[in-house]
């Protein structure tokens, strides 16, 4: 099974203590050992990407590996960057369309909403934290109809990022990127929808 994560530091695992504990890394574990094959994870998300990075660097990497499963969480950075919702639907338009056409003919794809990053300490950096919130909302309900649109799947992690506030390792050293502790609980909502894949 050829799995291809495409996303910014949310993807990478930015924050946690080890490329094994970012969320793309436990759900192909979790695959390999469910499906008792062979997993190929492809993970070349990069910190501090936006769709316009992602269109550029990333996107090629779906018409090389035909992937059977794509995941797609992207778009804080463009909100930080002040993009505008339209922009950020015109260019998550053009990445869902190229990955609906070049995935392999089986392939799922699953669009992975925005956590809720408001709550976070480092978030006052960027702005007022209601105004973020609501901006990840916004981008959030661009994300899920366009993914709608194309019978992707959409999977919404606002809530797992917010159920472990305050308990240590939740939040990493940098007060802005998830703890490993955040992208496990990431990786259980996540595997809910694609644990029934099969290679």
């Amino acid at each position: 099974m050829r799995y291809l994560a495409l996303g910014d530091s949310y993807t990478i695992g930015t924050g946690a203590s080890s490329p094994a504990h970012s969320w793309p890394a436990i759900i192909a574990a979790r695959l390999a050992e469910q499906t008792g094959g062979q997993v190929e994870l492809t993970n070349p998300a990069i910190n501090g990407f936006t769709t316009l990075d992602l269109i550029d660097d990333e996107l090629p990497q779906v018409r090389r590996l035909k992937p059977d499963l794509v995941t797609i969480l992207v778009g804080v950075n463009d909100l930080v960057r002040e993009r505008s919702a339209g922009d950020y639907r015109a260019s998550l338009v053009r990445i869902y369309r190229e990955v609906e056409k070049e995935r392999a003919p089986d392939g799922r794809v699953f669009a992975i909403s925005i956590p809720n990053w408001s709550v976070v300490p480092a978030a006052r950096e960027y702005g007022d934290p209601e105004q973020i919130r609501e901006l990840t909302d916004t981008f959030n309900d661009v994300a899920r109809d366009e993914a709608s649109a194309r019978g992707f799947g959409w999977i919404d992690i606002t809530a797992a990022s917010l159920s472990g506030l305050g308990t240590p390792g939740w939040i990493a050293t940098d007060g802005l990127h998830p703890g490993d502790r955040q992208y496990a609980a990431w990786a259980e909502v996540i595997w809910h929808w694609v644990k029934a894949l099969r290679p």
